[in-house]
């Protein structure tokens, strides 16, 4: 190899060009965005049709079903799903990831166009929207006042939006939870009837008065000059002054027959803030920016703010996501600068002080110029790029180690320190290459994976691919430069503690040992294949799972009141579920919302839409112990069953891509009583298992309406149109805007026409209202129609174009999902179902079948590219097979450390897995490839496997030493998400290091031993 001969000879370029890769990643490390999780979002869009009075089935039929067939014509779809309400079709089309969302975009758009004019003439809306992942809000202010008015509230909070809204990185700044005001225009019908004004009278006399059409242009000496018409409302004096009629010479004004006042909006979602009246004012983050650089910004506008608040008013953080960033980010170096301290105590424990400082010098290097390639491929620095530093950690010296020993060696052997780095680098300069490459492209198929789940990590392993290869670049370069300007044989070198325990454990145990298993080799053979059968037959206990729960100091509670429940209904539950949590000490803050959901302030938690019958209440903790928690939960779920009329769920954040729930059943046919009756079979089995909790069956209970039942031949007789009964009934009990008044400083209110009502309408108030007759005569409503309660139209489902209902639970702590959903499925497969009715899984068994699907194809790919990699080097089909001996080897050790420290056999677990097939490899690379030189050398098969394994065996261990330190800082704190991974890797690491130093010898010794070298 002449690389590093070139890097010695042109060492000044060497040196500018490694100076220069650090300061590009240096540079980078400020620059690049930093945020708590990857920004990953699915490929979609969705379809929204309101279409006014229209019944779900009718909507189904003549709107959602042509939108569906017309969307299946496109290719790569994941899912195609639809919700049909009372009035509104929701279809929502997912593509599979690795699809430009722009081109979907277009396509599904296109796709709508061409089939508009199917669609029923009276839809009053029809919008295509794209999925995006700016709506996760970074901040949530809470704007407290049980005092001041909301209008006084919402002035406040338009201030202070528009200052968060001017800080650099900031997309944009909302207010949620405000009842906006509106002109209310509250009319008097018995009035109206007295003069026989027609209600439509009224809406053009408004309408007509608040025109606004320019008069044009005039030329006038010389000068030409607007025409200004009447022009639209000035003040609320302007519409109570709208002249509506004339009667016996006189006109009738709107102040005759209403009052003319600002009023808010009818309350369909209230929020507070422990147990405080309160606005919340969110702001979510542009795409590529640094969290930390805009809350630098944003928390000095928020303090001077602060300051000039009302007395009557103060602002609180709800929510502050740099606080979690920070934390996770600091973390995660935590345990990458532990794992250099560990990788640097047994590299100073084992080599001689200059060797060392030449080997750790790999370390920072190598980072730098990996967190630079990083930032050039678009990804910032967050959890799993980090912890891809991290896990990339103790393999960045492997190849400086093997440089440095192997150049000492030559140095021992006489040769001047130039001379001794070149042989001694380009010696196994081809090795490293080849143990390097191996570990790359184990990491390189995991980057492949194009679902939500590989999107997610896919930043990790690109982040071990950038720094291991910048490892390589090093150790060919500048280890060998500087081996051959400040590396010594230290004269004492076996005198070092670690290396002196390496040594007398060669001549004590390893040497006689190897010797008696190259006597013995089938009983060697036997001994390892039976260790590899318990462990494989040990796997089942270890179980299977996808992500673990979010270790973070929040968590979510969901009340579910009644379908139908009105605002208040939900509010006197809400005040109950508020004052256990405040009788829990452990508990910071209680944000809630009801009738809407929080705002999303979590990457795979999405916001419930206006709901009078949920609320939505966020539980910040005054920290965060796993085990605090569990308790928690637990003893609050406990105490929320006893709350009656609602249910209450406690809901703890997920890791991972986004899942409608742990565990989701879906039923599909075509009648929807038969699908009730299904779902609650299947809700009746989910009870039955332990463990399963916050069981969900939408079809359980149904909601209630008032129907008015309209005598239609008496409204004939009395000539009263029935066009004018629906208007009627809808402008007193809903309002109507009619048009829209804009005040002095340009802020814009609907003028809403409805019945003077103080509060939410109620069943006497229909006795209030009057519909004219086309003579003008008033008739009362009571008169003309009759009351009763009827079950209102069912929500449908549809999944992937058939009728469905899908039934979700969640599941406690320390019981397996893989587990409870397998039972579900084994008892489901044995019913006898009806004909054209069936069953499948969502929720974490379907992510999981995908996600783990994806990996063992990456695992294939990984296996054959490295068996490529090994038959380039070694010219030879038998070689590779004995290098990869260590795969099952390295199982035996996977599987006791997940058993031993209870952790399951997570994805985390599988990409570990996958990592552990390319790191593995390289002990017996190293292994074979020295016995191949001392063959090739003229030693006998015997002799040379006995030196190369005494000769490696100190290098070998130290690497594995090292890898095994770089990863136990993140593997001990890294919470559940990364522990099942580091031991995986660290189990495994350990039993093939020291079984390859034994078995490969063994192998070689049986199948290569008459190759030709």
């Amino acid at each position: 190899m002449r690389l590093p001969k070139y890097a010695i000879d042109n060492h000044q370029f060497t040196m500018i060009f490694m100076c220069l890769l650090v300061v590009f990643g240096t540079a980078a490390l400020f620059q690049m965005p930093k945020s708590e999780d990857p920004v990953v979002n699915a490929v979609g869009s969705s379809v929204i049709v309101v279409y006014p009075g229209g019944a779900p089935n009718d909507i189904e039929e003549l709107i959602v079903n042509p939108i569906e067939s017309a969307l299946n014509e496109l290719d790569d779809i994941r899912e195609l799903t639809s919700v049909i309400e009372n009035g509104i079709g929701k279809v929502d089309i997912e593509f599979g990831m690795g699809n430009d969302p722009d081109d979907k975009y277009s396509e599904v758009i296109q796709k709508v166009n061409q089939i508009r004019n199917d669609l029923p003439e009276n839809i009053s809306y029809l919008e295509t929207v794209k999925w995006t992942v700016s709506d996760v809000y970074i901040a949530q202010l809470a704007l407290i006042s049980d005092s001041a008015s909301y209008r006084d509230m919402a002035e406040e909070a338009e201030m202070l939006q528009k200052r968060i809204e001017r800080i650099p990185g900031i997309k944009s700044a909302e207010i949620w939870a405000y009842p906006e005001e509106e002109v209310r225009i509250e009319l008097n019908l018995y009035k109206l009837a007295q003069w026989k004004i027609p209600l439509d009278r009224v809406f053009m006399a408004v309408q007509d008065a608040n025109m606004n059409i320019p008069g044009g242009e005039i030329d006038l000496a010389g000068k030409r000059l607007n025409v200004k018409t009447s022009g639209s409302y000035q003040n609320l004096e302007e519409i109570e002054n709208t002249v509506i009629s004339a009667s016996e010479g006189r006109n009738i004004y709107l102040r005759d027959v209403a009052a003319v006042r600002f009023r808010p909006e009818d309350e369909i979602y209230k929020a507070r803030f422990d147990g405080q009246r309160a606005l919340f004012i969110v702001a979510n983050q542009k795409v590529g920016t640094n969290i930390f650089q805009i809350f630098g910004k944003l928390k000095p506008e928020v303090e001077a703010f602060r300051k000039e608040l009302p007395a009557s008013m103060r602002l609180e953080y709800a929510f502050d996501q740099s606080k979690s960033v920070a934390r996770r980010v600091s973390g995660f170096f935590g345990n990458l600068f532990q794992g250099i301290v560990l990788v640097g105590l047994v590299i100073f424990a084992a080599v001689s002080m200059r060797a060392s400082i030449i080997v750790m010098l790999a370390i920072p290097v190598s980072i730098m110029i990996g967190i630079g390639l990083v930032d050039l491929s678009g990804y910032g620095l967050q959890q799993m790029t980090i912890a891809g530093l991290v896990i990339a950690l103790g393999l960045l010296v492997d190849n400086a180690i093997v440089v440095t020993d192997n150049t000492t060696r030559f140095i021992r052997m006489g040769m001047n320190r130039r001379d001794a780095a070149v042989a001694g680098t380009s010696q196994v300069g081809w090795a490293i290459v080849s143990a390097t490459a191996t570990t790359v492209l184990a990491f390189i198929p995991i980057i492949m994976i194009e679902d939500m789940t590989g999107a997610f990590i896919r930043s990790m392993p690109l982040t071990v691919v950038y720094t291991l290869s910048a490892s390589l670049l090093v150790s060919l370069t500048l280890t060998p430069y500087l081996s051959s300007k400040f590396l010594r044989v230290d004269q004492n070198l076996h005198e070092r503690p670690m290396r002196r325990i390496l040594q007398k454990l060669i001549d004590t145990q390893y040497r006689s040992l190897l010797a008696k298993g190259l006597r013995h080799p089938g009983k060697t053979i036997l001994i390892a294949a039976g260790a590899f059968l318990v462990a494989f037959c040990l796997m089942p206990l270890v179980g299977k799972s996808l992500f673990p729960k979010a270790e973070k100091p929040y968590f979510f509670v969901q009340v579910h009141c009644p379908p139908g429940s009105n605002l208040g209904e939900t509010e006197r539950i809400t005040r109950q579920v508020e004052t256990i949590l405040g009788s829990h000490k452990e508990i910071k803050h209680v944000t809630t919302n009801m009738g809407h959901g929080n705002p999303r302030i979590y990457y795979n938690v999405f916001t419930e839409r206006y709901n009078s019958s949920y609320a939505h209440l966020m539980v910040e903790l005054n920290r965060f112990n796993r085990k605090d928690v569990d308790r928690l939960v637990k003893k609050l779920r406990k105490e929320f069953d006893k709350i009656p009329g609602a249910r209450i769920e406690v809901k703890e954040l997920e890791q991972g891509p986004p899942l409608e729930a742990p565990i989701a059943i879906r039923v599909y046919g075509n009648e929807i009583d038969q699908l009730k009756l299904l779902a609650q079979m299947i809700k009746e089995r989910l009870a039955e298992k332990e463990g399963v909790i916050n069981i969900n069956n939408p079809l359980e209970i149904r909601k209630t309406d008032l129907q008015i039942q309209i005598n239609r031949d008496k409204a004939g007789m009395l000539g009263v149109p029935l066009s004018s009964i629906d208007k009627t009934i809808r402008t007193c009990i809903t309002g109507v805007p009619i048009t829209e008044f804009h005040d002095s400083e340009g802020k814009g209110y609907d003028i809403v026409v409805r019945l003077p009502l103080e509060d939410q309408p109620t069943l006497s108030d229909f006795d209030e209202i009057y519909v004219s007759s086309l003579s003008g005569a008033l008739v009362p409503l009571k008169q003309l129609a009759s009351f009763e309660f009827r079950p209102s139209p069912l929500v449908i489902n549809h999944y992937d174009m058939d009728r469905s209902v899908t039934i979700t639970a969640d599941l406690e702590r320390g019981y397996s999902v893989n587990a409870v959903t397998n039972q579900i499925i084994k008892g489901l497969k044995k019913y006898n179902w009806p004909r054209g009715y069936g069953f499948d899984t969502g929720g974490e068994h379907e992510s999981q079948g995908e996600a783990f699907a994806g990996m063992q194809q990456a695992m294939v790919i990984a296996i054959i590219a490295i068996f490529g990699v090994l038959v380039l080097q070694f010219r030879s089909y038998s070689q590779p097979f004995i290098v990869f001996a260590a795969l099952p080897l390295a199982l035996i050790g996977s599987v006791l450390a997940l058993l031993i420290t209870g952790n399951t056999f997570s994805f985390a677990a599988f990409v570990g897995a996958c990592s552990l097939s390319g790191i593995v490899v390289n002990n017996s690379i190293i292994l074979v490839d020295y016995t191949n030189q001392l063959r090739r050398e003229g030693k006998s098969t015997r002799d040379a496997l006995q030196e190369a394994g005494e000769t490696r065996f100190i290098p070998i261990v130290l690497t594995t030493m090292t890898t095994v330190g770089g990863l136990l800082p993140l593997t001990l704190s890294g919470g559940s998400l990364w522990a099942p991974m580091g031991w995986t890797i660290i189990g495994g690491l350990l039993t093939s290091t020291f079984l390859t130093l034994l078995i490969v010898p063994v192998l070689y010794s049986m199948f290569s031993k008459n190759l030709e070298v």
